[in-house]
């Protein structure tokens, strides 16, 4: 038994069965080991989701294979997608640096031998460095390598020390963006034909929404009145502050009755919570908190605009769903953003107050801007599907596949 902060941490694996995968082993199933302690219910966030869409298209789409889903603590059933997955919940719970490092290095290896996996897919990117199973994370950014100083010294130490050990240790690596892969690239020297780019898809929950939708959602937010929009954690690298003292400046230029809507919940430091984006009050700023999609895609489709200008993305999903609910978007012009938004969007330095509170102030003046801008949105949001993800993902696991039958039935 291991003691973590006073805490008994039980290391046993509890499962639903035993997998079988027959006695010809070039013909049989594979044995696909997922890491799925992002899968919580009703908790899922950018990562959580990546996870719950891929997998539910993979597995389902591959019934000759058999797919062990494990935890760190109990599943939902709406997470078990199809017949050919065994979820075990394994370890504890894993809410500190320090346990992610015993569950992979210590619990994650035990599993994958009692259950003899021939793959671990890791969706969150964190793998185990004391296994010999072919490995494929998903590493979504490296962010924590640019910007350390926006994490608590747990997490940063962790990523700093792991992820370049990851990249080295991954047989095959997935990341969402063509920026994510050269960044990955040239930080870790990885060759670029071992890592595919899958982008994100976009939650079909999101499409336009009608006026008399968009008033409702209106008057019980802003009174009534049109509303700019940010989605996101309120984490420094998301550059709430540059953002409210931006909607600030353009509120002052041009006494306009538009309302600031900020949805995400605060996060990391003690000392941040005297930053802007936690301390501004405002009666024209509104703070919902986290919102559940069903309200969420409500709070987006009813959004005079998505004002999204973040220091750095791996790839930017609430670009996507603000395109396809039909909501124009001012994003940064760095990292990955360009390559998502492409040329149905606008852009601002997210360094410069004034650059972002220019864009505001044209998305809340100029009525064509915004129609071509939603048009051309709605386009481009058709470029990223889940169904294509998974796909993409499914490649890069079929390929390991085939690595390991080549190795043990060479011709």
């Amino acid at each position: 038994m291991i003691y973590f902060q006073g805490i008994k941490l039980n290391l046993s694996i509890r499962s639903r069965g035993r997998i079988s995968t027959g006695n010809n082993r070039y013909l049989s199933a594979m044995v696909i080991a997922v890491n799925c302690r992002l899968l919580q219910k009703n908790r899922l966030e950018g990562i959580g989701w990546f996870t719950f869409e891929t997998l539910k298209r993979i597995t389902v789409a591959h019934p000759e294979h058999q797919f062990l889903f494990i935890f760190d603590r109990p599943w939902a059933p709406e997470f078990i997608f199809s017949e050919n997955i065994t979820p075990i919940v394994a370890g504890f719970p894993t809410r500190h640096p320090i346990l992610w490092i015993l569950w992979f290095e210590l619990v994650i290896p035990r599993v994958l031998r009692k259950h003899k996996a021939d793959i671990f897919f890791s969706p969150d990117g964190l793998l185990s460095l004391r296994t010999k199973v072919r490995s494929i994370p998903v590493i979504h950014d490296i962010s924590f390598k640019h910007r350390p100083k926006d994490l608590p010294f747990w997490p940063r130490w962790y990523y700093n020390y792991f992820f370049p050990r990851f990249a080295k240790k991954a047989f095959r690596i997935c990341t969402v963006s063509v920026f994510s892969q050269k960044d990955i690239c040239n930080t870790y020297e990885v060759a670029r034909p071992i890592i595919r780019v899958v982008f994100n898809g976009v939650n079909p929950a999101y499409s336009p929404l009608n006026q008399d939708d968009i008033q409702a959602v209106r008057n019980t937010y802003t009174n009534g009145k049109p509303y700019f929009l940010y989605v996101g954690s309120l984490h420094p690298r998301k550059n709430v502050d540059n953002l409210l003292k931006a909607y600030k400046q353009f509120v002052e230029l041009t006494h306009s009755d538009v309302r600031m809507v900020i949805v995400g919940e605060r996060m990391w430091k003690k000392e941040q919570r005297n930053q802007p984006s936690h301390t501004h009050e405002s009666a024209a700023v509104i703070f919902t908190g986290r919102l559940e999609t069903s309200e969420l895609r409500r709070v987006m489709g009813s959004a005079l605009a998505l004002t999204f200008v973040p220091w750095y993305e791996g790839f930017g999903i609430p670009v996507i769903e603000a395109m396809a609910a039909g909501v124009p978007v001012l994003t940064s012009n760095v990292t990955s953003l360009p390559e998502v938004g492409g040329k149905a969007v606008l852009y601002a330095d997210p360094a410069s107050v004034e650059s972002i509170a220019e864009g505001i102030k044209q998305l809340a003046e100029n009525e064509d801007l915004r129609n071509d801008l939603i048009q051309k949105g709605l386009e481009r949001q058709r470029l990223f599907s889940w169904d294509r993800t998974a796909r993409k993902v499914w490649l890069s696991i079929d390929t390991v596949i085939r690595a390991i039958r080549d190795y043990e039935h060479p011709d």
